[in-house]
């Protein structure tokens, strides 16, 4: 059914939210779009089943600006693919207009000035509005709400409460079902205590399902693999994968768990549920790539909704008989599919990824006063003004991004190391120029449960293997192999990168502090968010000092700090 602004004020009316204001709209320079632009623009509600997903949260409950990536390499087979675009080309490949809500949102360009045209994104008391929005035109019995999890980590909020807000807020969205990955940072005794078990029921009231999570001592699945649902009379199995390289890309407090792609458990699953349902729907944190390849590899699979890349996509992606989505991240996005299924087959669908624009999209009033309580006892650690920035600050980036070289800069300051080394993870915040800076910020950067930076020495030759082992995960032309995450960022070096040489042979013309590398002189070395410290000698056990902390302090003493937005890696594949 098409909805029209009368029922759609309606429909806000009987929510208890309020639709935004003339002077409102006047004020942010909006160009007349309202919440029904945003949710119904392009859309047209169709079947008997809608499934809203969201992914890659990161517990961002309050709006934030969040910067795609102005460029996102790629091995040379996965050039031009969805997962693999940015900026113009994701415009033209999705044929999206310059200066619009959805190019602000899905790209990079013209970053700080739609900015301050479109406002802020996400927030859980705008989510919930549009969801229950969904929800009451609907039916609440032919909605699914579905999460691929790295919800609960990525914001001070979450690591201070070790994911408990953020369940707090799921559970008033009502979310069904959830896969993990960040998750599982905060340890197995908590992870439990959120999620419950196969047998036993946590704080959280969606099902953790997991098809590829089991005890290391026994081979016992920790959660139950699939969940069977009766929605409008449409059977739906959906099937549940949490991300297969958790130990790999996380090393600390996943002991005692495995994981693993495992296609094989895969496809028996698929198998047990096409017997019993009319879809088969994998909800997946495999990332967008490899999840195009087990719909290559696994047969049967209706639908997979993706996450752990981050990818926008504003159309679904069809391989061979599956439909993909992936629906951003940071809560910027809530993605709608509504399903015609007929016969125990889907014959038809609808899709919306719905960009949360929270100066358009009015707060609900319950959220925003749990995000409010949550808040209130870290309110002026978090929120007070540290300092400021001259330039953007931002995250996503295959290789460099400017937040990672303030806290590169942070901590050469305060340990006087030749080279700083920062993991390239996915997740962060954006700072919009001549903007305060807050320790909120900056958590939003570094927000893990293992946040020490380890200084320690390391031979040049080492460093050089180091960096072509990290470069062989993320350029690696079998997205199967790709563990996620972009390159490691690194302060004090420069280098150049072929993306099509030979696995160790990519790396070239790499320099410390200006000089060509010497690979047998020893350089002191500090790292964070991992294990490289394991690979070095000598460790400074006396600097141990928590990143955010080394950050926070440096932000204050320079009181304005600013970063180039040339990178310090030369890619030699691009002309």
């Amino acid at each position: 059914m098409d909805i029209s602004r009368r029922d759609f004020l309606y429909l806000a009316a009987a929510l208890g939210v309020s639709a935004a204001t003339p002077n409102f709209l006047e004020a942010s320079a909006i160009d007349k779009l309202s919440m029904q632009n945003l949710m119904y623009d392009g859309f047209k509600p169709k079947g008997n089943v809608t499934l809203l997903h969201m992914c890659d949260w990161h517990a961002h409950l309050k709006p934030l600006y969040w910067r795609e990536p102005s460029t996102l390499v790629s091995a040379k087979s996965l050039v031009g693919l969805p997962g693999f675009l940015s900026g113009n080309a994701f415009m033209k490949y999705y044929g999206l207009k310059k200066g619009s809500v959805d190019s602000y949102f899905d790209t990079y360009i013209d970053f700080s000035a739609l900015a301050s045209k479109f406002g802020k994104m996400g927030g859980a008391a705008h989510i919930k509005t549009v969801v229950d929005t969904i929800r009451k035109e609907r039916g609440e019995d032919k909605v699914v709400f579905l999460d691929s999890g790295d919800t609960w980590q990525g914001t001070a909020i979450g690591l201070k409460t070790k994911g408990e807000a953020i369940v707090k807020a799921q559970n008033m969205l009502g979310v069904d079902m959830m896969v993990g990955h960040w998750e599982f940072t905060y340890g197995k005794e908590q992870v439990l205590k959120l999620t419950g078990d196969k047998d036993n029921k946590g704080m959280l009231n969606a099902e953790f399902i997991s098809q590829n999570i089991s005890d290391e001592e026994w081979n016992e699945l920790i959660y139950k693999p699939y969940s069977i649902r009766n929605i409008n009379g449409v059977k739906i199995g959906f099937l549940g994968q949490s991300f297969p390289y958790t130990k790999t890309a996380n090393p600390v407090n996943v002991d005692g768990w495995s994981y693993g792609l495992r296609l094989e458990d895969m496809q028996k699953y698929v198998n047990e549920l096409r017997s019993k349902c009319d879809l088969v729907v994998l909800l997946s944190h495999d990332g967008f790539n490899v999840d195009q390849e087990v719909a290559k590899r696994v047969k049967g699979i209706d639908i997979i909704l993706s996450g752990h890349t981050h990818d926008p996509a504003p159309q679904p992606m069809k391989v061979g008989n599956t439909l993909i989505i992936i629906s951003g991240s940071h809560g910027k996005y809530i993605s709608r599919l509504d399903l015609d299924v007929k016969n125990g087959k889907l014959v038809d669908y609808s899709y919306k990824l719905i960009p949360i624009a929270s100066n358009i999209i009015p707060a609900d009033k319950k959220m925003e006063e749990l995000v409010k309580n949550e808040y209130a006892p870290f309110e002026s650690e978090l929120l007070t003004p540290i300092g400021k920035t001259k330039t953007l600050l931002y995250k996503r980036d295959t290789f460099y991004s400017t937040f990672d070289r303030v806290i590169g800069d942070a901590c050469m300051n305060k340990f006087g190391s030749d080279i700083v080394f920062t993991p390239g993870f996915r997740w962060g915040t954006t700072v919009l120029p001549n903007s305060d800076i807050t320790a909120d910020d900056v958590y939003d950067m570094t927000a893990i449960t293992y946040p020490n930076v380890y200084t320690f020495e390391m031979g040049g030759e080492q460093f050089h293997k180091l960096l072509e082992d990290i470069a062989d995960n993320v350029f690696n032309p079998d997205p199967i192999y790709q563990q996620g995450g972009d390159m490691s960022r690194l302060t004090g070096v420069t280098y150049d990168i072929r993306i099509g040489a030979k696995s160790g042979e990519r790396i070239s013309n790499l320099r410390v502090g200006g000089k060509p590398i010497d690979m047998k002189k020893t350089y002191l070395m500090s790292a964070w968010g991992g294990n490289v410290q394991k690979a070095g000698k000598n460790l400074r056990e006396s600097m141990i000092t928590p990143v955010y902390d080394v950050t926070i302090d440096y932000i204050k003493k320079q009181k304005t700090v600013s970063a180039p937005e040339i990178s310090n890696v030369r890619v030699l594949d691009i002309k």
